[in-house]
């Protein structure tokens, strides 16, 4: 399975803070917000990874990600033109995912769960129909909403509904087979113009191939497109790691614990980039705590 990351838009929710910069470039506390999707999909042992993002933007982001060969991973970069959905995504990604199943997130999406490794591990098998994930939200409104029969089975997606019937909004990832990019292009664009998400994930499910994975109690998915959103992300990382004294989205450590690099690969990362401040005090705990 290949992996796709959106990272495209305006942030015109984020202005004036996203003028003359992606939002995907903006600090969630200590990290880059591409970094927290880039670490989900490094969890998920997913290498090969396509990031999509703004003609403008794409090298703001491989100027901070590069290739991905100090990590272990191969980066691959596209641009979406103008942003007309979600679903779009899997139409770009064509030439990259020549045939392959894809896991596709929002590069301003951030999930944080003990379970989580082995719930993207699972998924990350997929070879027939899609599966997305639902989380309990205080207003479904602003989504997708997932609504579920007396048996627990989905019976319906509907986009941003005035009245939900559930409070479970699908979030910002996705797994889809090879079959993604083809019905994707028989989309008809929205009355925004957009070809959605959600009209994707319709299909499959009309096709008794959607496979909907509750995230349980205890995970949180937090999404930063707005001022407050992103201060409560940054509020929630930074509470986390001062607690635990450990790092979330730390993509280096990810990559040296899941064996992506070796220790002289990592002393180099922390060598050329972070030889000075508290980001590389902390990979080189993370190099004495494995000897």
């Amino acid at each position: 399975m290949k992996a796709i990351i959106l990272a495209g838009g305006s942030g015109t929710r984020l202005a004036p803070i996203t003028t003359a910069m992606t939002k995907q470039i903006l600090p969630v506390y200590d990290k880059p917000m591409i970094f927290y999707p880039l670490s989900l999909l490094m969890l998920a042992e997913l290498r090969d990874i396509l990031i999509i993002s703004t003609p403008r933007d794409l090298p703001m982001l491989e100027a901070l990600l590069g290739d991905g060969s100090d990590l272990g991973i191969r980066l691959s970069y596209a641009p979406q033109a103008k942003p007309e959905g979600i679903a779009q995504a899997l139409i770009i990604a064509e030439p990259f995912l020549q045939g392959s199943p894809a896991c596709l997130i929002l590069g301003d999406n951030i999930f944080y769960g003990a379970s989580l490794d082995g719930t993207l591990a699972e998924a990350a098998r997929l070879t027939r129909g899609a599966q997305v994930f639902a989380y309990r939200v205080s207003d479904p409104e602003r989504y997708g909403v997932v609504e579920f029969d007396a048996e627990g089975r989905v019976t319906a997606i509907e986009e941003k509904p005035q009245r939900p019937k559930s409070s479970y909004a699908v979030t910002g990832l996705y797994f889809y087979d090879a079959e993604a990019p083809a019905l994707a292009r028989r989309l008809r664009p929205s009355p925004r113009g957009e070809l959605e998400i959600t009209d994707l994930n319709r299909a499959y499910l009309g096709h008794g191939q959607l496979r909907v994975t509750v995230l349980p109690r205890g995970t949180a998915w937090l999404d930063t497109g707005t001022p407050d959103a992103l201060l409560a992300a940054a509020q929630f990382v930074q509470t986390v790691e001062a607690r635990q004294g450990l790092k979330i989205a730390c993509i280096e450590e990810i990559a040296y614990c899941k064996r992506f690099i070796d220790a002289a690969q990592l002393s180099r990362i922390i060598a050329a980039k972070y030889p000075r401040n508290d980001y590389g005090a902390y990979l080189e705990g993370v190099l004495k705590e494995q000897d």
